[in-house]
């Protein structure tokens, strides 16, 4: 909205607080907003402060299009705004359709008037037949029809071609509420019809006539024919680049698809070059991507996006450049954990933007907002390319974008599918480092928590495990004081079946988690430290398998303010101070495991 005259440039984005209502009477000029409102009812503008300050002023504004040009001027009058029109529109696909209401009741008074929504079926045809000349209203807009605009009116010219039918447009969008929708869509019909008669069509599920059908099977492909746009988002180093290359080797295999690859760091070097790295470049850069994209789409092809895309706003721009341009739009996120990105960073992007060197790195400096909208969430540590890739693949094919299954990704897919039993005991396995401190302790304490028959089996080993040892005795005095025996413990070290073996592994430290995952990367959804596994219980409203599932999918990070420190060696208070600690997140862990509220009490 530019005001006459033009005022400064605000130098940001108002809030709600910095703007004005403006209020206008429409007058009977606009097309086709004139009529819709019951006389004196306003529409209502939203001004930045500033530019309200100088329309009230010069006593006119002026309402332009995206790229300047003039298109209404709102002016004072009487005390009240009216709006006059500059310019109408002047192409667009079936523009002679588009007629202001004054047009219409000039044109065809006299006739019956039926709103149209959807394609007319052949029974809804021989119906309009019976009505004698008519008006067939299209509403097109926004979100109204599922067909576009254009293959509305199509479909509508064609199925009346021999019946006495006059077809007029009107872009009335969608609110995405029934009640308003309908009501806006009554008046909105009523405002074009004047003193004739409005009728409904009945329901109709006949069939279309095969023209009409050929019309919609065009604008409205099955999905393994629509043009598709695959986005993946996650933070630098999740893997996004290497899945999106790894999925395109796949389609290009395959031979049925005509492609276009989008990737964050080849986008940089071509379509935007020159844009920096502040907050408004990358959501540029990003919004260059969706509209490459959503062309790609428009035409029937295949375009696989990968990059960092950190904020929601941008992403949902994207999805609505892609739904209008009729593609589909697949988000997949690749949910790898920072702690993880962090440890693959062979250029030290990381390091350098904890060190200040880096402004707004997404993770560190600038926020990334995870999506609550992915077809497919995806987390790549400790996993294959190929594994990964089957929860990219195995999504598409049942949404029914893309089938690239193979015998393969079936037979992984399918073990994939076999997790334990529900009614299985759930055996935790608790880790430090000789055990026969904190682990032991987290054991046996575990044991008397849960009780008897509470579907849950805990054992314990060390990283670096002592052979045969009992419990450290300042610990095993501590257990004591809680009336639990150690007597008959003996440790022993961690081993490859013991992980196998197990649903979830808790350590002691990060430094035990990490241990474990080098060795053993493909563990990296049931390995935790006590202390992170605690968090996440405690942000869930969930128990026993379906905890460990949802935790697995969405854990936090492991980081050193989880850690029970070791007391080894370091006397009765920092062996009291341990298991202290331990209890403390136990009481979370245990009844959650346990799916159980009873907590065994004890002497302290």
């Amino acid at each position: 909205m530019t005001p006459v005259p033009h005022p400064p440039a605000p130098q940001h984005c108002p809030s709600p607080r910095e703007l004005d209502d403006l209020e206008l009477l429409v007058s009977g000029a606009l097309t086709p907003i004139s009529g819709f409102n019951e006389p004196g009812s306003p529409i209502t503008l939203s001004l930045p402060v500033d530019v309200h300050a100088a329309a009230s002023e010069a006593g006119a504004l002026e309402l332009v299009d995206p790229e300047g040009l003039p298109l209404a001027r709102v002016t004072m009058a009487a005390g009240s705004w009216t709006v006059s029109p500059l310019t109408d529109a002047q192409y667009g696909p079936f523009r002679r359709y588009y007629l202001s209401p004054t047009d219409v009741r000039d044109r065809y008074a006299g006739r019956t008037f039926v709103p149209v929504a959807g394609p007319l079926s052949q029974t809804q045809v021989e119906w309009l037949r019976t009505l004698g000349p008519a008006v067939l209203v299209v509403l097109v807009g926004h979100g109204t029809p599922d067909l576009s605009p254009v293959a509305l009116i199509r479909a509508t010219l064609a199925a009346v071609e021999d019946v006495d039918a006059a077809v007029v447009a009107v872009p009335l969008a969608s609110h995405d509420d029934v009640l308003v929708d309908h009501e806006l869509g009554a008046q909105v019909v009523a405002n074009y019809a004047g003193p004739d008669a409005v009728r409904g069509l009945t329901e109709d599920d006949g069939e279309l006539s095969p023209t009409v059908a050929a019309i919609v099977s065009t604008d409205l492909p099955d999905p393994a024919d629509q043009g598709l746009v695959v986005f993946f988002t996650g933070l630098s180093g999740s893997g996004k680049s290497t899945l999106a290359r790894a999925l395109m080797d796949k389609v290009l295999e395959q031979g049925r698809r005509s492609l276009t690859s989008l990737d964050g760091d080849v986008v940089r070097r071509n379509l935007s070059a020159g844009l920096s790295f502040s907050k408004a470049d990358r959501e540029t850069n990003i919004r260059r991507i969706g509209w490459v994209a959503a062309e790609i789409s428009r035409h029937g092809g295949l375009a696989v996006c990968s990059p960092i895309a950190p904020f929601d706003e941008t992403r949902q721009q994207v999805r609505q450049m892609v739904d209008e341009a009729g593609g589909a739009f697949f988000l997949i996120h690749v949910a790898t954990p920072l702690e993880e990105c962090e440890r693959r960073d062979r250029k030290g992007l990381y390091a350098k933007a904890r060190a200040g060197e880096i402004p707004e790195f997404t993770g560190i400096s600038s926020p990334y907002e995870e999506p609550q909208d992915a077809d497919v969430r995806v987390d790549t540590t400790g996993r294959t390319i190929d594994d990964a890739l089957d929860d990219v693949i195995l999504a598409l094919r049942d949404a029914g974008y893309l089938d690239l299954t193979d015998p393969v990704v079936e037979v992984r897919a399918q073990r994939a599918s076999n997790p334990p039993e529900m009614d299985e005991p759930i055996k935790v396995l608790f880790v430090c480092t000789a055990n026969i401190c904190r682990s032991p302790y987290m054991e046996l304490t575990a044991r008397t928590l849960a009780g008897h028959d509470s579907g849950v089996e805990f054992a314990s080993a060390g990283t670096h495990g002592f052979r045969d040892h009992a419990m450290d005795a300042a610990m095993a005095t501590t257990l004591g004081a809680r009336e639990i025996s150690s007597e008959g413990f003996l440790s022993r070290r961690l081993t490859q079946e013991l992980i196998d073996d197990a649903d979830l592994v808790l350590t002691a430290e990060t430094s035990h988690r990490t241990f474990i995952l080098d060795d053993h990367p493909r563990a990296f959804r049931k390995v935790f430290t006590l202390g992170q596994f605690a968090e996440a219980v405690g942000n869930l409203d969930l128990t026993g398998r379906e905890l460990l599932a949802a935790v697995a999918e969405r854990r936090g990070t492991a980081e050193q303010r989880h850690d029970v420190g070791d007391p080894y060696g370091r006397g009765r208070e920092a062996a009291e101070a341990c298991g202290q600690h331990i209890e403390s997140l136990l009481r979370v862990v245990v009844p959650a495991l346990a799916a159980s509220e009873r907590i065994t009490p004890w002497k302290t």
